[in-house]
């Protein structure tokens, strides 16, 4: 009986190392593909593409795999980055991971392994599957699951999730254990594309931001912006106000951005009224589950640090309704609400409306 192939992302890091030689221990024909998901040829000091890709081919020779390198650059344009322009003019707050890896490293990948007749892929995330249900990873401070509810179902019975019963204390073990050469490599941090620059910085390469007044809830103008598409609900560094006559010492946050006035509310106080709300609507619905009652009590989480917070389910036509057992603080739209019953994730949708 001839080995079950397998199509592993490499990506130059820990996990997908990891994920890589667990594979291959436990009998599979593992091979590995590196995504190159940005064209990073400008030089930029903020790219670590070609790193991340060395590595990749040391892992791939240490483990003794074959490795092929394959560009998805052009979709992830079409379909991730320009939807994330689209967004931001927009006014709201996309999650381009989320966005990356249902239709690049869940769709894109998944295609070309299938095209080359591979019985699975596999990804060095932080979650469990029975190949029918997706679950949070042991680890709670790494489950990924939050990135993964948007994800094909059918991609989901065929992909493996070797990390998802490890710590990551246990992965960076198995890795030094290993010899591997990526055992003490940091974790990549920030949105995929634009790694550790500025987001201003990067975002006034594509976008022209139209400077306005930010306004106090009284509608007092107290300072002046440098556009909307570059603030967030929530957001406090980088707001440039200070010495608004009047108003006590505590810091400033974003509470809203309006797009007909072109003028950007902000309040004092971490805990001020205006910068929660209770209610939810999405603008569409991801499912990762067949059936589910029209109503029922589970949890919630709007980004994906958060803890677990309690709420009613509404699943609508093609939309989801969450009411919160307490109020939330920053409930951006064009961020993803994910829904979980226990440790199960059921999917979620982009936030469109909030109160």
């Amino acid at each position: 009986m001839s080995k079950k192939k397998v199509l592993v992302g490499l990506s130059g890091g820990v996990d997908s190392s990891v994920s890589a030689l667990l594979l291959k221990e436990q009998g599979y024909e593992v091979h590995a593909l590196f995504m190159k998901n940005w064209d990073d040829d400008d030089g930029s000091p903020y790219c670590s593409a070609k790193e991340d890709f060395m590595d990749a081919v040391f892992i791939s020779e240490q483990l003794n795999i074959p490795l092929e390198q394959v560009s998805f650059s052009k979709e992830y344009k079409e379909n991730v980055f320009t939807y994330f322009l689209e967004e931001l003019e927009a006014g709201r707050t996309p999650n381009p991971d989320i966005l990356c890896n249902k239709e690049i490293k869940f769709k894109e990948f998944y295609k070309y392994a299938m095209r080359y007749e591979y019985d699975y892929i596999a990804t060095g995330h932080y979650v469990q599957t029975d190949n029918i249900s997706l679950y949070k990873g042991i680890d709670s401070s790494k489950d990924q699951s939050y990135f993964l509810h948007a994800i094909d179902k059918e991609v989901l019975a065929h992909t493996l999730f070797p990390l998802g019963k490890l710590e990551k204390d246990e992965v960076r073990e198995i890795a030094r254990d290993n010899k591997l050469i990526t055992s003490e490599k940091k974790d990549s941090t920030g949105i995929c594309f634009i790694g550790e620059r500025p987001f201003p910085e990067f975002i006034s390469n594509y976008l022209a931001g139209e400077e306005g007044n930010i306004i106090n809830e009284q509608n007092d103008v107290i300072g002046r912006h440098a556009g909307l598409v570059f603030y967030t609900l929530g957001q406090r560094q980088g707001l440039g106000i200070g010495g608004v006559k009047g108003a006590s010492d505590l810091p400033w946050y974003v509470a809203k951005k309006d797009l007909q006035t072109n003028e950007l509310t902000c309040v004092q106080g971490n805990n001020h009224p205006l910068l929660f709300s209770q209610e939810l609507t999405t603008r569409n619905q991801f499912l990762l589950v067949d059936s589910l009652p029209q109503k029922f009590e589970g949890t919630a989480k709007v980004r994906y640090r958060q803890k677990d917070q309690e709420c009613e389910i509404h699943i609508l036509d093609n939309r989801l309704n969450i009411k919160f057992a307490s109020p939330q603080r920053s409930v951006t739209p064009g961020q993803s609400v994910v829904i979980y019953k226990d440790n199960q994730c059921l999917g979620g949708g982009e936030i469109n409306t909030i109160n």
